[in-house]
């Protein structure tokens, strides 16, 4: 089994500048972003991913991870390429020289299950091809935006051709399972409570959260 943690900012999301509700509680501070990391690189069953294409990605994130051998995958969105704050297509491509893997996190940051066809092809499709061009190599897996899905999504996701899909349901993953559950760090996390998270045996959370899972693929 391993265990995947995401992160989504790095530093501090100030409430006025959130792009959506709740995006500050996300956000971890350089400080403690780096005892995670260095907690994170005891423990060779843990994997790492970054969402939202935020520019702390490249400007913190990567020096951090290059400094401790460690490698992640970074979704960005398509739609912010050209956003100051963002990850932009330059960016993309020095993730990838540096060895770590790019995903799609879609277009929008919106919430992909309940889509209609033209806006499901422009965040799974479209977004895709826009990244593809842009960090200079295939993109072959995604991170659900907001972490919700449902069966049509799932059958949306095989038929685009995805090869895994990263969720936000907290509970540990099978290495080649098609649907990756992680954990989201978030402002109110420590290296103590990751360390936590990472060395405890899994338990009737863990089950639960997994039979929710479950319950959301088939409905």
């Amino acid at each position: 089994m391993i265990l995947h943690l995401c992160f989504h900012g790095i530093g501090t999301c100030e409430r006025e500048r959130e792009r959506e509700p709740g995006e500050a509680g996300y956000w971890v501070t350089e400080p403690v972003f780096r005892q995670i990391l260095d907690e994170a690189a005891k423990h060779p069953h843990v994997r790492l991913s970054f969402d939202d294409g935020n520019a702390s990605d490249v400007a913190v994130a990567l020096p951090a991870l290059k400094e401790r051998g460690l490698r992640a995958t970074f979704f960005a969105l398509a739609g912010r390429l050209d956003d100051p704050v963002s990850l932009s297509a330059a960016d993309l491509r020095d993730l990838r020289d540096a060895g770590m893997g790019i995903g799609s996190h879609g277009w929008d940051h919106v919430q992909w299950r309940g889509l209609p066809a033209a806006a499901a092809r422009r965040e799974l499709v479209e977004a895709r091809a826009a990244l593809t061009e842009a960090s200079g190599g295939p993109i072959t897996e995604a991170a659900l935006p907001l972490g919700r899905y449902d069966r049509q999504l799932l059958g949306r996701l095989r038929r685009a051709g995805y090869e895994a899909v990263y969720s936000s349901d907290r509970f540990p993953a099978r290495s080649r399972g098609w649907l990756q559950a992680r954990y989201s760090v978030t402002a109110g996390d420590t290296a103590e409570s990751i360390r936590t998270y990472i060395t405890h045996r899994p338990g009737l959370r863990d089950a639960r959260n997994a039979a929710v899972s479950v319950i959301k693929r088939l409905r």
